[in-house]
């Protein structure tokens, strides 16, 4: 092995080593070498816990905490905004208003009138939309970070198992 490749090879588990720290540190765990273990060992063990732990259970810390945890909101997906929807309110109440309007003898009365009954329902229905959108987004959002929250506490508890097991305390 030359050195560069031992470089390598040190670098890939310096840096396994801090991913595995990291997500310790974000459960505030604390590990002892209960056994005297030397900080050197104390590293290998960890970066092998850590590449066991990815490997038993399918889950890595890294790409977790890679993953946004939200999805980017959409830029009116689905629905008008409430702009957009009293002005197709406002069409189509005219249009109604007009022909009820015709029938009274005051199209012009009618139109008008219904132009502002419709504008203030398809606002209000728009502004009812985007609610609903908002209140699925933060529930989206939420499941992904309770599914990310489990992941990590199942690889923890593995790479826990595999510390305690080489003579480590976990706290």
């Amino acid at each position: 092995m030359n050195a560069r490749t031992r470089e390598r090879a040190w670098l890939a588990g310096l840096m396994v080593c801090c991913a595995a720290a990291a997500g310790y540190a974000q459960a505030g765990a604390m590990i002892y070498p209960a056994k005297g273990q030397t900080p050197e060992q104390q590293q290998k063990d960890d970066a092998e816990c850590y590449a066991w732990a990815k490997s038993s259970t399918g889950i890595d810390p890294a790409t977790i905490a890679a993953t946004p945890s939200s999805p980017p909101p959409a830029a009116s997906a689905g629905g008008p905004t409430p702009v957009q929807g009293a002005a197709r309110g406002a069409v189509r109440g005219a249009v109604g208003g007009a022909v009820i309007g015709k029938i009274s003898g005051d199209t012009n009365k009618g139109a008008k009138i219904g132009a502002t009954v419709g504008a203030m329902a398809g606002g209000a229905r728009a502004r009812q939309q985007q609610q609903q959108q908002q209140q699925q987004q933060q529930a989206q959002q939420s499941a992904n970070e309770a599914q990310k929250q489990a992941a990590m506490d199942k690889f923890n508890r593995a790479h826990a198992a595999c510390m305690e097991g080489r003579g480590y305390t976990i706290k």
